[in-house]
């Protein structure tokens, strides 16, 4: 699973599932323009790792942090992960990391 998360696309794109599910072309990670392919292999290799599932809805396909099952597993990680990324990064995405992690 830290495989998984070491890369800083994969990175990107689980930030942005701690509001909740997002459709999968909506997956870029922000202010990066990846090829279709690179962001399946990188959904492929977090979805493999366990760290998000596909939840179909009608003709969309939406990508959902596995949130519960990772801290049921791994208690703490996700927060130490998202954490670190607040020490790395500006104001706004910090609000986003201290909202997922107080629930």
């Amino acid at each position: 699973m830290l495989f998984a998360l070491s890369d800083p696309s994969r990175l990107a794109i689980v930030r942005s599932l701690v509001e909740g599910p997002i459709e999968v072309a909506a997956c870029q990670p922000a202010g990066a323009e990846i090829p279709k392919s690179t962001l399946s292999h990188h959904l492929k290799t977090l979805r493999e790792a366990g760290v998000v599932r596909n939840v179909p809805h009608g003709r969309q396909r939406y990508v959902s942090l596995r949130r519960g099952d990772l801290d049921e597993r791994f208690p703490g990680l996700l927060a130490a992960v998202l954490g670190s990324v607040r020490e790395e990064t500006d104001t706004p995405m910090r609000e986003e990391v201290d909202a997922a992690e107080n629930g």
